[in-house]
């Protein structure tokens, strides 16, 4: 699915929460500078291990981004892990990750975009 200009300005402006579930149960955290390439979401994985194992097991993910003026969206996809290749060597020239410990790269193939009032 296309990620339009407005959603992707959104996404890569503004914290994400990120849904996985873990045995039927849901289980949400916020993410920063996420990133959009090639109409994919990607999240860089510094510290995570609950969602990383979350979505090993299950790989269906919903997103929520949002900005002051409460004006957002949903997003749900697929996600895969990453910890090399392409989508990892990606987070880690990220600006933002320089410091960071870049342990892997979440990409989530978009299958749903809806807007939030």
């Amino acid at each position: 699915m296309e990620i339009n200009e407005e959603v992707k300005k959104m996404i890569e402006e503004n914290p994400v929460a990120l849904a996985t579930i873990k045995d039927g149960n849901p289980y949400v955290i916020t993410v920063a500078f996420v990133k959009v390439k090639d109409d994919k979401i990607v999240i860089t994985n510094n510290y995570m291990t609950n969602t990383i194992n979350n979505i090993k097991d299950n790989p269906n993910v919903s997103l929520a981004v949002w900005n002051k003026d409460w004006k957002g969206y949903q997003i749900n996809g697929k996600a895969e892990y990453f910890e090399e290749g392409e989508w990892h060597d990606f987070v880690k020239a990220i600006e933002e990750n320089k410091d960071e410990a870049c342990r892997g790269a979440i990409v989530v193939e978009v299958n749903k975009i809806k807007r939030l009032a």
